[in-house]
């Protein structure tokens, strides 16, 4: 249920004028200390909460008080009449309320706060279940009702044990039925407390035995005056914090004397916005003192709540005046300029920042013509409109483009020698391919968009390989990653008429380097993705070739940009994922890794160089000699890239950093076997080639390099025939398996096989280690050496390593990795290698340190493995 406060009986404004003026006079000027009063016997209290009876009197003389209250009052002549009127009548009701408290009470409930006696008020109802109730009430002779605050606030399910003991009885004054008949008003008018002391009708019409609290008039204590005085204060300090509590100190001195504490004290309680459980425990506060009291704490949260808020609402209106004052300053300021030519509107400054941009450059026709019709539409917007922020910023993207404006390259390939020389050590295949690059662009006097493919391993120097291309050319260098890009539009801009479209990554780059023919990477091509967004590897066939990107058209712009002086670089670690359309587009240029001696110099030229520098240390506090790097790099490091290598440098140097701070012996030495406190036990073991019957060595790529592979064959019995395969390998490898295991056996007889060996036996043939995954068709030949020694029961004569594809009829095919794959061998000291004939180009192209004390036997037939071995 909701209730208003309103007051049915209002005087004229002089008689308003006349109360407010004798109440203002009831305080002085002086501030008055509250104290509680001592003198207060317990003797009082108890008589205030067990006097359930009014002396008649006593009842006699408070109204004979409130009339000479009122009567004495300086009203106006014509008003005497009316308010003596309203004084005998209300006199008649005080003097009639003793004789028609009824025995038993019709009870309603009241959900958001209590209500208090002295009050009138309208309540709304629902006519479903409450007019049997009102009906019932209005037919009696006393018209009395309870109203009584339930805990809870769903009203129609509220039980007896929901009710709060304490209420208020009221006297039923008008009923009004709204227009669609669901709703009641009545309004009703505080009289005095009671408690519910039995439950006589739990349905409706709900109804309770009560208990009366009368309360006797005590003006005349002394105790009690401190208390309302400083009650009348605190309000007189709210009424200008809220223009509402006016209204309701008038409407209260209408019908009560500002001196009547009980009324003063209820009246005051309901001022406040405290909670219902707050005033729940004044309406239940029997003894006047202890309910003022009571009463002040509420009414100072309510003044110290008012003051805040108006504290706060004075800042905002401050903070409001200060922005409007400079609001119009600043459009005074505006006006004054353009009248004197000083400043333009910002519609026209805008158009003018942008002629100013593209007076400094070359913009095609069909660009200008769309630029022209946008600063034309521009002109007609209002500022504050969406269309103009959209067409704004258009025109800000179109003029920002560098339009014909080109970097000067740099064709000198003695300083792009020296550049990639300086920046990057070995992969000088990828530095005669770059050079040959540049080559070709100094005869032709230019550099043609080209689109260059680095692949290799994770930490090989792809990216920096880009900048530096970028450095030796004399061109702006931008690389963003595609990888894990699921959405067309990121490569090739959002419409226009989306809320926060923007052009593309490529032309947003053309915008940050501000030349047309910067050096643009796009990162791990191999990663990039597809969704029902769109495919954006779709997206750059536009972008990649070289005869449809001179047009390329964004979505955004909607406008063609020439991208065919740019170079562009890819980077991927896997070719086989991207796809053949667009790899078709590239030129591909493999990066095989570092071997130790290149991660040796790679190290003392650029990493610890560099992790000095982020560690805070000088030479003089590490001792960090070249034997100790080796282990680094052939314990911890032995990927092909030099990612981890510098990470594990990094570990060192921090320690060491933490030492030279706790005053350890200067310089710290680092060395092979201390090496361990620094970095932890070594990630890669020692490898060592195994000799056996059975047994032979191949050589693999991998991730993180080349490495050997140590096959084994073995019977496990001669009761049945079989072959099983273990080493977590691939789908390839075991297809090359299983060609290994047919070919030596149809060529048992040619291979002086024991007759019959394999019809009754159990090979199991099995690749270290068994937890790394394997695949590839390079260990054909060297699962076959190994069935072939364990069917002969002779070990390898010579120890070889070898690689090759095997076919069905004994063909050796080609495989890759061969540089990383002969590193791999010399590593463990085998100098003697079995490869295939078509791989004889890739081995005379490897660097002499690397090639030089290996002894390779090239092979085309699996026939001359297994004469070279025996």
């Amino acid at each position: 249920m909701s209730t208003e406060s309103k007051s049915d009986n209002l005087t004229n404004d002089e008689d308003m004028k006349s109360e407010k003026t004798d109440t203002d006079n009831l305080t002085n000027d002086e501030d008055i200390k509250l104290e509680k009063s001592e003198n207060l016997t317990d003797e009082q209290d108890e008589q205030d909460e067990q006097d359930e009876k009014i002396a008649s009197d006593s009842d006699k003389d408070a109204i004979k008080e409130k009339i000479e209250f009122f009567t004495d009052k300086e009203l106006a002549p014509e008003s005497n009449e009316n308010a003596t009127k309203n004084v005998v009548e209300e006199t008649v009701q005080l003097l009639s309320i003793k004789e028609t408290l009824p025995d038993v009470l019709h009870i309603l409930p009241i959900a958001n706060r209590p209500f208090f006696p002295h009050q009138v008020i309208p309540l709304i109802v629902d006519n479903d279940p409450w007019a049997e109730t009102v009906k019932t009430i209005a037919d009696s002779s006393h018209k009395m009702l309870g109203l009584a605050m339930v805990k809870t606030n769903k009203v129609l399910e509220a039980k007896s044990k929901d009710y709060c003991q304490m209420g208020t009885v009221c006297r039923l004054h008008r009923i009004v039925q709204s227009d669609d008949k669901l709703k009641l008003q009545i309004v009703v008018e505080g009289l005095q407390r009671f408690r519910i002391e039995e439950w006589i009708s739990e349905e409706h019409p709900l109804t309770v035995k009560p208990t009366y609290y009368p309360e006797k008039r005590k003006d005349e204590v002394e105790e009690l005056k401190p208390y309302v005085l400083a009650v009348i204060n605190t309000i007189k300090e709210l009424m200008p914090l809220n223009p509402l509590y006016n209204e309701e100190l008038k409407i209260f001195l209408q019908r009560f004397s500002p001196e009547e504490p009980s009324p003063l004290a209820d009246f005051a309680a309901s001022l406040t916005t405290s909670t219902k459980t707050e005033l729940q425990d004044i309406l239940e506060t029997l003894p006047i003192l202890k309910r003022l009291e009571k009463v002040m704490l509420l009414l100072n949260k309510e003044l110290q709540r008012a003051k805040a808020q108006v504290e706060i609402r004075q800042q905002v209106e401050e903070r409001m005046q200060n922005h409007q004052r400079d609001f119009f300053l600043r459009e005074q300021l505006k006006a004054i300029k353009k009248e004197l030519g000083i400043e333009k509107d910002d519609s026209t400054a805008e158009a003018d920042k942008f002629k100013e941009r593209l007076s400094k450059l070359t913009v095609p026709k069909a660009v200008q013509k769309r630029i022209d019709e946008e600063m034309e539409k521009m002109s007609f917007l209002e500022k504050g409109s969406p269309e103009y922020g959209i067409t704004r910023n258009y025109l800000d993207w179109l003029t920002l483009m560098p339009w014909g404006k080109f970097s000067e390259d740099k064709l000198d390939l003695k300083e792009a020698r020296e550049v990639l020389e300086n920046d990057h050590e070995g992969l000088e295949d990828v530095k005669d391919r770059i050079m040959e690059f540049l080559a070709v662009a100094k005869l032709k006097g230019r550099i043609s968009g080209t689109i260059l493919l680095l692949v290799g391993p994770p930490g090989v120097g792809k990216t920096s390989i880009g900048r530096s291309v970028a450095t030796a050319i004399g061109r702006e260098f931008f690389r963003f990653s595609v990888g894990g890009i699921h959405d067309e539009a990121e490569m090739k801009g959002h419409r226009r008429t989306y809320i926060g479209a923007m052009p593309g990554k490529f032309l947003q780059a053309m915008k940050e380097v501000e030349n047309a023919n910067p050096v643009i990477m796009l990162d791990e091509i191999d990663k990039i993705g597809a969704s029902y967004r769109g495919d954006p590897a779709s997206a750059l066939l536009e972008v990649l070739d070289p005869e449809q990107n001179v047009d390329f058209l964004d979505h955004y712009l909607d406008v063609r940009f020439d991208l065919s002086k740019v170079l562009f670089i890819c980077t991927a670690n896997h070719p086989d994922t991207i796809p053949a359309a667009l790899l078709d587009r590239m030129e591909m240029i493999k990066l095989s890794g570092y071997i130790t001696s290149e991660k040796m110099k790679i190290a003392k030229k650029h990493l610890i160089k560099r992790q000095f520098e982020r560690s805070g240390l000088k030479p003089e506090h590490l001792e960090f000699n070249d034997d100790t790097l080796s282990h680094v790099i052939e314990d911890y490091a032995r990927e092909a890239g030099v990612r981890n290598l510098e990470k594990h440098i990094g570990t060192i140097t921090r320690k060491t950093a933490l030492k030279v701070l706790e005053d350890a012996e200067l310089p710290v030495k680092v060395t092979p076997d201390n090496l361990s406190d620094y970095l932890g036990k070594p990630l890669f073991d020692t490898e060592k080639a195994i000799k056996g019957v059975g047994v032979v060595t191949g050589l693999a790529w991998t991730s993180m390099g080349g490495t050997t592979l140590s096959v084994e064959a073995s019977c496990i019995h001669n009761y049945t025939r079989g072959f099983k395969l273990t080493g977590q390998l691939g789908d390839v490898m075991k297809e090359s398996a299983e060609i290994a295991y047919n070919y030596i056996v149809s060529q048992s007889r040619g291979f002086k096989i024991k007759k019959n060996f394999f019809e009754k036996t159990f090979i199991h043939l099995h690749v270290p280690s068994g937890a790394t995954p394997k695949d590839g068709p390079s260990a054909g030949v060297t699962m076959a050496s190994a069935l072939l020694s364990l069917a002969k029961g002779q070990e390898v004569g010579k120890h070889f390593a070898m690689t090759g594809e095997l076919t069905l009829t004994g063909q050796i095919l080609p495989v890759g990795g061969i540089r990383e794959k002969v590193v791999a061998a010399r590593r463990i000291k085998i100098h003697d290698l079995i490869m295939p004939e078509a791989n004889r180009r890739d081995f005379d192209e490897l660097p002499d340190y690397i090639s030089e004390g290996v002894n390779v036997q090239f092979v085309k037939k699996y026939d001359e493995i297994a004469n070279l071995i025996w």
